[in-house]
């Protein structure tokens, strides 16, 4: 059994669909084995994972990080990765071998914690000021007054110092490259507004702004903590890529066999592949016949024919029969690497997209900054008091601090996101629904992404039960995706198989045995004697009999037909493009009503493909699931994958589809378009809440308690906007 196939059916669990949890246990620290588990959803999962690995001889201990849908070993030098592959498949679970070299240490959630302290720091020390502020703004006067204030600045100073850090490192970061983001205005705010407290406190004036700078501390830290949490934990996908590559190999010296680094090999070794294992390298089979299975490359639904004289490339996974493969590229220059670099590439064109946050705030710092500077030279030359015009100045940059327009886009896309999640969808990247409003283009991949991935008998009925009995007792001997679909079906029919002798599987061909004196066959048509079909086949041979063929199809994913609608309703161009041969291509697409197709595909035809739609100015939703798709998904304005895709596809796209139902890809473009307008229209109510304040704190009529009651107003009433998106 390989490695690439997806797990049965029975192997489900009523959790998988359940919400994706957050990791449940560190890794051990010396761990030495890592695995890819693409295909576990759940705390049951988890459990079973586990269970099996530890159960195994040799292993120390096993942990399961469910976020990064991982596995960390540590076992005794005996136990090998495909060891435990195998062990997880006779669970039902996928499993791929990753090279820990090649993976960051997983590390805790830090970041989102220390932001939570903050924001709970930060709203604790609030509170506190306020109800000290209330004795002020109701009377208190002389040593009274100057009491609480001194108090209010003994909790702010620490408070601020430690809540307001990230506010201050990206306005130092913004400012030591010469630019101005939203930060700057609101640091000079929070320290302006400090300053100007401890002078009036210092000299015994009324005013004070502790509270002010604390509440725009935490409502700006809350839309902070917002923004980081609709983002799932991010990792390069280029990273996930070359830790996909094999990081061992069985190097031939002198017909002896050695396990060695890929990093050892040359080019002109000879590495032996065995079944169910990985092309560590590019080459040339120079023995052995088997099939290779080339969907997570290039989406081709059928193994391939391998003999002596065929080109593999690395990542291809050798099905039936061991092969010896005389190595003409390794590391950085096979074909694998030169995806990753694809991706990468594709990855940094992506992220020049300016979020509607940040082209905001290049019209909005420098306007702020200029309007409080010139309040301060305004009322400085009438009046001739610094004090006053300090006071001024500080009331307007703290009135016009960009606490709503901070809140805009966090509290929509928290909403949204809230939204999409429980219709399936988990947002990662922060400006993943504001590019998904933008689009007019979708390209969907075909393998594992409209379709299930795995073939599906479609004529069993035609056979008579003397036939399914001796098929099934053939097609249980073989590891081969058909077979496998067909013992499946043959099962769930009620066969039973019949009594066969000397079953054996003839690598890249099929299954033989004898069955009451005569040979019996089951797989290729050239192999049996029967006619080549377009249509997916295994052929059986009874004996003298006619060969007749099991014809297969591919089956589609749920709601495959009702997305495609949806997005075609609402105007969107739809074009399926794969890796796969032409004839499963036209037959999906005209099942699907797809006008547009292109199949035979390479991972950089199809990046390529995404770049041309882009220069010719459409906005691409691409949705996809393998390694060939990865360099399109990056390279796309916005992607998709599903949560059953690799690794190495689900990191580089933006969003992920957690169950198998592919409808809510419309629901999604129509929320997308909602939620970017209530961005627009949070973004007009602090423009308009601007207009009204303003004129306040110029002419000097903003009092620190209406400067924090305006800025509050305005908080709240954006955060209510954004909840109309449920």
């Amino acid at each position: 059994m390989t490695a690439q196939l997806r797990p049965p059916s029975a192997a489900a669990c009523p959790g998988c669909l359940a919400t994706p949890a957050e990791p449940v246990a560190e890794a051990p620290k010396d761990a030495r084995i890592a695995l890819s588990l693409p295909g576990i959803h759940c705390q049951g999962c988890i459990s079973a994972v586990e269970r099996g690995l530890n159960a195994h001889p040799g292993v120390h201990g096993a942990r399961v990080n469910l976020t990064l849908k991982r596995a960390m070993v540590e076992a005794d030098d005996s136990v090998t990765a495909r060891d435990l592959i195998g062990v997880l498949e006779g669970l039902g679970y996928e499993a791929h071998e990753l090279d820990p070299g090649a993976l960051s240490a997983t590390q805790t959630d830090t970041a989102g914690r220390a932001l939570l302290i903050r924001l709970a720091v930060a709203g604790f020390a609030s509170m506190n000021v306020m109800l000290l502020s209330v004795s002020v703004w109701s009377g208190a006067t002389d040593a009274t007054r100057d009491m609480f204030h001194w108090i209010s600045a003994a909790i702010t100073l620490p408070a601020i110092a430690y809540s307001a850090q990230p506010f201050f490192r990206n306005a130092w970061a913004a400012l030591s490259a010469r630019r101005l983001n939203m930060d700057v205005p609101i640091v000079l705010a929070i320290v302006l507004a400090l300053v100007t407290s401890l002078w009036e406190t210092s000299l015994s004036g009324e005013h004070a702004y502790f509270d002010a700078a604390l509440a725009l501390t935490f409502f700006l830290l809350a839309g902070r903590y917002l923004d980081y949490r609709t983002r799932a934990v991010a990792r390069s996908a280029a990273e996930e890529l070359a830790a996909l590559e094999v990081p061992r190999a069985l190097k031939l010296v002198d017909g002896v066999e050695r396990e060695v680094p890929v990093a050892e090999l040359v080019v002109g070794d000879l590495v032996l592949v065995r079944p169910g294992g990985r092309m560590p390298v590019d080459g040339e089979i120079v023995s052995g016949q088997s099939e290779l299975d080339r969907s997570l490359l290039t989406g081709e639904t059928l193994p391939v024919f391998a003999a002596p004289g065929l080109v593999v490339s690395a990542g291809e996974v050798n099905l039936t029969g061991p092969l010896t493969v005389r190595a003409s590229a390794v590391g950085q220059d096979t074909s694998l690497h030169r995806m990753a670099d694809l991706v990468a590439i594709a990855e940094s064109g992506r992220s020049r997209y300016t979020s509607l946050a940040d082209a905001a705030a290049k019209l909005y710092a420098p306007g702020v900054h200029i309007l409080s500077a010139l309040s301060f030279l305004g009322w400085y030359l009438w009046s001739g008091d610094l004090r006053v015009a300090l006071n001024i100045a500080a009331a307007v940059l703290i009135i016009t601090c960009p606490c709503a327009l901070g809140l805009a886009v966090p509290a929509v896309t928290t909403a949204a996101s809230g939204r999409l999640f429980r219709k399936g969808m988990l947002i990662k990247d922060a400006t993943a629904l504001e590019r998904l409003s933008q689009v007019d283009t979708v390209v969907f991949d075909k393998t594992g992404t409209l379709t299930a991935g795995t073939p599906e008998v479609v004529d069993l009925g035609d056979f008579t039960r003397t036939e399914l009995e001796v098929a099934l007792a053939l097609a249980e001997g073989s590891a081969h995706p058909l077979s496998r679909s067909l013992t499946a079906a043959a099962r769930s029919a009620g066969i039973k198989p019949a009594r066969v002798t000397d079953l054996r599987e003839v690598p890249g061909y099929g299954t033989e045995a004898t069955w009451r004196g005569q040979t019996v066959r089951l797989g290729r048509a050239n192999w049996v004697g029967g006619a080549q079909r377009t249509q997916t086949a295994a052929w059986l041979a009874i004996g003298t009999e006619t060969p007749r063929p099991f014809l297969f199809t591919d089956a589609l994913r749920p709601g495959a037909k009702e997305a495609i609608a949806g997005l075609r309703a609402a105007g969107k161009e739809v074009l399926l493009m794969s890796g796969d041969a032409a004839g499963p291509v036209e037959d999906l697409a005209r099942r699907l009503n797809i006008e547009r197709w292109i199949a035979e595909a390479l991972p950089e035809d199809k990046a390529a493909r995404i770049k041309a739609l882009s220069e010719q100015g459409r906005h691409v939703l691409m949705v996809g699931d393998g390694l060939n798709d990865t360099a399109a998904l990056a390279a796309a304005h916005v992607s998709i994958s599903p949560a059953t895709a690799l690794d190495a596809a689900r990191v580089a796209s933006d969003i992920v589809l957690l169950g198998r139902d592919l409808s809510p890809i419309a629901d999604a473009c129509d929320t997308a378009v909602r939620a970017t307008k209530r961005i627009k229209e949070n973004f007009r109510i602090a423009t308009v809440y601007n207009i009204i304040a303003v004129p306040l704190a110029v002419a000097g009529m903003a009092t620190p308690l209406i400067a924090a009651l305006a800025m509050s107003t305005s908080s709240i009433t954006v955060s209510l906007n954004a909840l109309r998106v449920k």
